[in-house]
C-alpha cells in the first residue's frame, strides 16, 4: 500500500533540511552485503530503501548497473537498454 503522502509535496520547508545529510549518506555509506536490511530490494515502483540507513546509495546503483551489463552480455544482448519513442 502506498504511503498517504506519496506523490504529495513535503509538509513544510523544514523537511528539506535533511537533504544535505541524505546526499552525504548516499555517497559515503558503504552497505554491508551481509545485512539484509542494506541489500538491494525492489518493489512495485522500483528500488526501495534509504541512503540514511545504507539501503540505497551509490554502491547500490553501481551494483545494479553492473548486474544489468553482465546479464545482457551473457545473453548476447546488444544495443540500447530501451528505445525512447
Amino acid at each position: 500500500m502506498a504511503h498517504p503522502r506519496a506523490g504529495q509535496p513535503g509538509p513544510c520547508p523544514k523537511t528539506l533540511s535533511i537533504l544535505p545529510h541524505l546526499v552525504t549518506a548516499y555517497y559515503s555509506i558503504q552497505p554491508d552485503a551481509d545485512d539484509v536490511a542494506q541489500q538491494v530490494a525492489f518493489g512495485t515502483s522500483g528500488h526501495r530503501g534509504s541512503a540514511l540507513n545504507g539501503a540505497f546509495n551509490e554502491a547500490h546503483i553501481l551494483a545494479i548497473t553492473q548486474a544489468i551489463v553482465e546479464y545482457r552480455g551473457a545473453h548476447g544482448t546488444t544495443g540500447p537498454l530501451f528505445n525512447w519513442p
